[in-house]
């Protein structure tokens, strides 16, 4: 099947991980992304664990359905084979610090010189304006002063990371559909422009009710563990043999639950009538259906709350997750045969589209696995392509 982004362009001199995870999204979409690293090198992210045979299984997941090549973009050479790349491209992506680009001569204003159509999209910490958009920043920055590690953990413990990198993957995300818009937009246009995205904007956005329960009622929300701030009962619960996530999230769903608990009492109880008053009495609420999960096994609870249409799920661990039936059945554990590791399992595409292909079809490439390839795409003769690697800018 063809795939929906066949044919577009994209230059990619992202590394680690916000960069690569929204170049990772177009190319498993069907764009060509040509991701750039520096000669011997490369990017950092080949150094991160778990390792196979001597190959990162981080990078290997975020790299893969792309080509690579190696260019020393600082050296006059290197940046004059950047532009010819340009040229060709419909996006460049990057995440340096600000102002990186436009110190080496390769800022947004130089590239649209030359390719008036392309999309430039840079993802950085702060953005490319503010007070703090000269701060370094990764993912643990963004979450604290985004405001999200303040509300993620319980009470009486501090303020926690989440445990999946959110800043960078949800700018990555955001990054991606900012330059799918721009895309469209220049079919209006015929021409690119510039898209600032940071991974500091990203958490102030998807702070759901946490900043209209600051701006309208005054109160600063604080962490208060697994359940909802504003929707009760909305818990993860201690069964027998592991735990439990029950979510209540409107009236018939609650009565559905008191149902199943046979505890219809409830239903009337002036503390548990509608949902702002469970909320106002969730401590005792939660003791309430803790006692009741407590019985059982998670098997036991999960197959009543489905007999009872209650929205529930257990809480897996990771290899639960890998090997669960419904995450194989919708294709999200994909297999990889790399050159050197030989075969790995990484994450699938969570995109599926009626005639589009979810296929992870290459694995990561190789440091400059593609640049002979690529340049030679470009026009480059082989004696040219050999003089710059001599040179050391490939």
């Amino acid at each position: 099947m063809i795939k929906a982004l066949n044919g577009l362009r994209v230059i990619d001199v992202t590394r680690l991980l916000t960069g690569p995870y929204c170049s990772m999204v177009l190319a498993d979409l069907g764009a060509d992304v040509v991701k750039i690293e520096v000669p011997e090198r490369g990017d950092d992210a080949r150094l991160f664990g778990p390792f196979a045979k001597g190959e990162s299984g981080y990078f290997m997941t975020l790299n893969r359905n792309k080509r690579g090549i190696t260019l020393d973009l600082r050296k006059p050479e290197g940046k004059a084979v950047f532009m010819d790349l340009i040229k060709t491209a419909d996006v460049m992506l990057e995440n340096f610090a600000v102002g990186t680009m436009d110190g080496w001569g390769l800022g947004y204003e130089v590239l649209a010189a030359v390719n008036p159509r392309l999309i430039f999209a840079s993802i950085t910490g702060f953005g490319q304006f503010g007070p703090y958009a000269h701060r370094v920043a990764f993912d643990a920055i963004s979450q604290a002063m985004g405001g999200m590690m303040s509300i993620n953990g319980y009470p009486d413990g501090p303020p926690t990371r989440l445990g999946s990198s959110l800043g960078d993957i949800n700018a990555a995300n955001i990054m991606a559909t900012g330059i799918l818009a721009a895309l469209y937009q220049r079919e209006k246009t015929d021409l690119g422009q510039r898209i600032d995205v940071s991974m500091h904007d990203g958490i102030v956005a998807i702070l759901e009710n946490a900043v209209v329960r600051y701006t309208i009622d005054k109160i600063v929300p604080q962490r208060i563990g697994s359940r909802h701030a504003t929707v009760t009962p909305y818990d993860v619960y201690a069964a027998s043999d592991g735990y439990v996530m029950i979510a209540g999230a409107n009236e018939a769903t609650w009565q559905r639950l008191c149902k199943a608990m046979h505890q219809e009492e409830l239903i009337t109880d002036e503390r548990f009538k509608i949902n702002n008053k469970r909320t106002e009495n969730a401590v005792e609420l939660s003791a309430i259906i803790s006692e009741w999960v407590g019985r059982y096994t998670v098997e036991q609870v999960e197959e009543i709350l489905e007999q009872n249409a209650v929205p529930s799920g257990p809480v897996l661990t990771i290899d639960e997750v890998v090997n669960d039936q419904h995450v194989k059945a919708r294709n999200m554990m994909a297999e990889i045969d790399h050159p050197i590791a030989g075969k790995v399992i990484i994450p699938g595409n969570p995109i599926k589209m009626s005639a589009a292909s979810d296929a992870i079809e290459r694995p990561s490439p190789m440091l400059g696995q593609h640049t002979d390839e690529v340049l030679t795409e470009i026009g480059y003769s082989l004696e040219k392509i050999a003089g710059l690697r001599a040179a050391k800018i490939i």
